[in-house]
């Protein structure tokens, strides 16, 4: 008996194989593709791997040519024949379908999650041509998880899950196939062509962004004022605000401000209050996200990289969560004593193990499939940015188990001709989680120096300050995720790949997320010509569908064919009102492109302005007065280019942003004089020089060699004939 492990990635599979091996495993390769040969308790066993999804959905070709909508008819194939930048999973296919000639039971060890269910189920049906296989669940791929896992491993696969990934997967494709190919055919109708994406979440997504700008351009400022007071006791500068905070009526401020000139600012009062803060809940996916954009910056999608590359190490557990909640079954005792013995950490850790009781202060939100992220304790080499996540990660997890915070704010009331001034300090008195948080607790000590009730400040200077109330802020990518969640659109692993594709298509622009010229027309067309498009209500519908499908309650059949129902309906009267779309759409996309590409005026003619355009080599820079300036400027290849990289630090001319795949994005200048670049050119043209030399030494060096070899050669062989011929 010969049993084959699908993994979902090489790495998995790694991890896996050296669990569960018996002995050291045998790696073995057939094209590009690893798997290991193991036996565990004398069962031979061998352990493949997918690279992620090796099949896709696809139309099925009929009859009709061109494009038509919407689009139901389609079918499970292997990635690599739908798109080019699949043709990696190839090897990975032809390899897995090699392996399952060798055995005669199948495990599923992917990810325990939708689409991890979906990757293993379509390995089991398209590839060993199986209907049911073994089912590993597990949420570390830590040695003792991954062992007990397999042990435990169920007979059958999760077909709840399973079902709901397809449906989502279905659903996913009907939308985006059918509404890109709707809006895109809505601006061919006008006579131009621009590729347009919309989606089951994108739309909705897009249109919290557009109501948040709208509400914004009505925003209309209301005035108010402040008064302040600022004075001494002793050495000491103390600062007051008027307790009545920001005032609407300018009488009323004027009124105050003048009754306090010239007078006395005596303490009248000072209370003090204590307020205590509760550990905070574990890490879900959101979450994490949240805080790291918080702390360091990082988009929603590369924090979900950085977690995952960390989880594959075997350092966290499975991100993919949307959990608060721990359960004891993962042994607190057993991940601190392990993470103790980590310098950083072995102080905490110590304290929190001398506890008598370890007790997580969990949130509310629960994940059938997995907790919250926990570490594992157990640490390797990681780079600069993963080690930020994972220590975000270690201190967050121990902060759970941690004590109250308490902060006391000490209030000193001022009088000044009876109005009263409110100075207030808070400090810390009890660091409780607060300690285990470190570094990112984000908290100001403000300390008030020794007051006295009478005590009078000396030299106190009343202000008053004009202001207006400000408009509400725009999203930034953590915080649309988080109202994502709260709406419940979308899911905890694709939030930041379609917030991606809204920049990717320039609905959006900028980290305080804005809404484009395209975006809010898009939105607008959508919603006056077919709102369901947009509809929250109905994308959050079919997420609950979706969920009663994973726990039985549902049929995939029957909600897709709803789905297909209701898209019918929309998609039939959006086809009534193509051309008025695609007027609206066509004209919005120019001025955005326009505007996102200009970079700043024409430094050479000063008439036109740089903007980044497209040639037949790729994206250049060029004025937009061509022919009648031909000033030009070269870009990065294979990087996404922006026009919002400002001024560059090291000349002071324009720069660009250029973003690289799995790389942080970083602002090119556009000058041929900058320094850097001068700089690099000299050392590159040196090197060519220094290679150039060293061929040419080595080149000369093999002429002499051989011309000496040959003469010595001929030499030897006219000594042996003088010697034959005597």
């Amino acid at each position: 008996m010969t049993e084959l492990i699908f993994t979902e990635k090489p790495a998995q599979a790694e991890k896996i194989a050296f669990a569960l091996a018996d002995d050291i495993p045998t790696k073995k390769e057939l094209g590009r593709a690893p798997y290991y040969e193991i036996t565990h308790n004398g069962k031979d066993i061998i352990v493949g791997c997918a690279v992620g999804h090796l099949f896709g959905l696809k139309e099925i070709k009929t009859e009709k040519k061109g494009w038509t909508y919407p689009v139901f008819d389609i079918e499970w194939v292997e990635s690599h024949k739908i798109r080019k930048t699949q043709a990696h999973s190839r090897p990975y296919i032809e390899a897995l379908k090699k392996l399952v000639k060798k055995a005669d039971e199948f495990t599923v060890a992917c990810d325990f999650d939708t689409e991890g269910s979906v990757i293993g189920f379509n390995c089991v049906k398209f590839i060993a041509k199986k209907d049911d296989a073994h089912r590993m669940k597990f949420s570390t791929l830590t040695k003792d998880e991954l062992v007990e896992s397999y042990k435990n491993r169920s007979k059958s696969l999760d077909f709840g899950v399973i079902e709901a990934g397809q449906t989502r997967h279905h659903l996913d494709y009907f939308w985006g196939i059918s509404l890109s190919r709707a809006l895109t055919l809505a601006v061919k109708a006008t006579g131009s062509f621009k590729l347009m994406t919309s989606g089951r979440v994108q739309g909705p997504t897009l249109k919290i962004i557009v109501d948040k700008e709208k509400e914004i351009a009505k925003f209309i400022p209301v005035p108010y004022w402040e008064l302040s007071l600022d004075g001494k006791i002793k050495t000491h500068v103390i600062t007051a605000r008027h307790k009545e905070g920001k005032i609407f009526d300018k009488e009323r401020a004027n009124e105050i401000f003048k009754n306090t000139q010239g007078q006395k600012a005596v303490i009248d009062k000072i209370k003090e209050s204590e307020r205590s803060s509760d550990a905070p809940h574990p890490f879900n996916l959101t979450n994490l996200q949240t805080e790291a954009y918080s702390l360091f910056g990082y988009s929603p999608k590369r924090t979900l990289s950085l977690a995952q590359d960390i989880y594959t190490a075997g350092y966290i557990s499975y991100p993919r969560t949307s959990s608060q909640k721990l359960p004891a079954s993962i042994d607190y005792t057993k991940i601190l004593t392990k993470l103790s013995k980590q310098k950083d950490y072995k102080e905490l850790c110590n304290r929190l193990l001398a506890l008598d009781n370890l007790k997580p202060n969990e949130g509310k939100k629960s994940d059938t499939a997995h907790p919250a992220i926990y570490v594992t304790g157990e640490k390797g080499r990681i780079s600069a940015d993963q080690k930020k996540v994972y220590d975000l990660i270690v201190r967050r997890f121990l902060a759970t188990f941690a004590e109250k915070a308490i902060r006391k704010t000490v209030t000193a009331e001022i009088k000044v001709n009876n109005e009263i001034f409110l100075a207030k300090g808070t400090t810390t008195v009890k660091k409780g989680w607060h300690e285990f948080y470190g570094p990112h607790v984000r908290l100001t000590e403000t300390i008030l120096p020794p007051l006295k009730v009478e005590d009078e400040l000396t030299s106190p200077k009343i202000a008053k300050e004009d202001k207006e109330t400000s408009p509400p802020k725009r999203y930034t990518p953590a915080s649309i995720l988080k109202e994502m969640d709260k709406l419940n659109i979308g899911t905890k692993a694709t939030r930041a790949s379609i917030l991606d594709a809204l920049y990717l298509r320039n609905y959006i622009v900028d980290n305080s997320i804005t809404a484009t010229k395209l975006g809010m027309e898009t939105i607008s067309a959508l919603s006056q010509y077919c709102p369901e498009i947009t509809d929250t209500d109905l994308t959050r519908h079919f997420e609950e569908e979706m969920e009663q499908i994973m726990e039985g309650k549902k049929k995939k059949e029957r909600v897709l064919e709803e789905a297909k129902k209701q898209l019918s309906r929309t998609l039939n009267h959006f086809s009534k009102h193509e051309q008025a779309i695609g007027e609206i759409l066509i004209k919005a996309t120019r001025e955005t492109e326009y505007k996102i590409n200009t970079i700043a005026d024409c430094p050479k003619c000063k008439k036109g302005v740089i903007q980044i355009r497209t040639g037949r080599f790729g994206k250049f820079v060029a004025c937009d007065k061509y022919p009648d300036c031909e000033n030009t400027y070269s870009l990065p290849a294979n990087s996404l280019i922006r026009a919002n990289g400002g001024i560059c630090k090291e000349c002071g001319f324009h720069s660009v942003l250029a973003i690289r795949g799995g790389k942080r994005p970083f602002n090119y200048c556009l000058s041929k004089e900058c320094p850097p670049k001068v700089a690099w050119r000299k050392a590159r043209e040196a090197k060519i020089k220094e290679n150039a030399t060293k061929k040419t030494t080595k080149k000369t060096t093999k002429k002499r060699t051989t011309k000496k070899t040959t003469k010595k050669r001929t030499t030897k062989k006219t000594t042996k004939k003088t010697k034959s011929q005597k």
